[in-house]
């Protein structure tokens, strides 16, 4: 999906609130391993 997208990932989860729990915890990871 959205790498190294935090824009994006703000649109879709607004857009998609059903991705919003799996987004939570993919966003802590990617952002973890980004940093």
């Amino acid at each position: 999906m959205p790498h190294g997208g935090l824009n994006r990932v703000g649109k879709v989860r607004a857009q998609t609130p059903k991705v919003a729990p799996q987004e939570k915890s993919k966003q802590l990871t990617g952002r973890a391993r980004r940093r």
